[in-house]
């Protein structure tokens, strides 16, 4: 197993993604939607921090954070976040009993894949290629032609920001701007 160590930094702003066990599509289930919103703000009341951006697929969740200024534990918050909402659950994906030896060892249901991928935002470039990455993701996997499309997508906010032009990321000359502007291999694991 490699020798993985994250970055911490207090009040950081970092890039997650989290993706569900075996690429299942959970999120095109509107009640699993609500339950993912309840376990985040729930994660929020009792670890403060922002989100700066989301988008919710059918299989991964991406999300731009901001800690506070004292605070670099995001791992605790992903994992909280990972608990809560497969409580709520309620059963629903309960582990099957062909699972492996290492997840029933540690108790881990099959909703969520065991580890997520983070980025620490390291310049203002940075943060606006992992900002446009996101909200193109919804037009990269498919699911819509223009980010305004999608619902589960903090692309709106952003719009009334002036970050945006409602038709930001619409048809194939924004597909091959964005692709040249974000580069290939942004986020590892999608």
């Amino acid at each position: 197993m490699p020798d993985y160590r994250r970055a911490y930094t207090p009040g950081g702003v970092i890039f997650i993604t989290l993706v569900t066990f075996n690429r299942r599509p959970i999120f095109t289930e509107p009640d699993n939607i609500k339950r993912l919103r309840h376990a985040t703000a729930t994660v929020k009341a009792e670890m403060p921090f922002d989100i700066t951006a989301a988008v919710v697929l059918p299989d991964h969740i991406h999300f731009v954070w901001t800690l506070p200024p004292n605070d670099d534990n995001y791992s605790k918050r992903v994992g909280r976040l990972k608990v809560l909402f497969t409580r709520s659950l309620k059963g629903s994906f309960a582990l099957p009993q062909d699972v492996c030896t290492s997840r029933q060892r540690h108790r881990e249901s099959d909703v969520w894949q065991r580890r997520f991928w983070e980025h620490t935002i390291r310049d203002e470039a940075d943060w606006v290629g992992h900002i446009n990455y996101l909200h193109y993701n919804p037009v990269k996997h498919g699911l819509v032609e223009c980010p305004h499309q999608w619902d589960f997508l903090s692309f709106r906010q952003f719009v009334r920001e002036g970050f945006y032009e409602e038709d930001w990321g619409c048809g194939y000359r924004m597909k091959e701007a964005a692709n040249n502007y974000i580069g290939e291999g942004l986020v590892a694991g999608e």
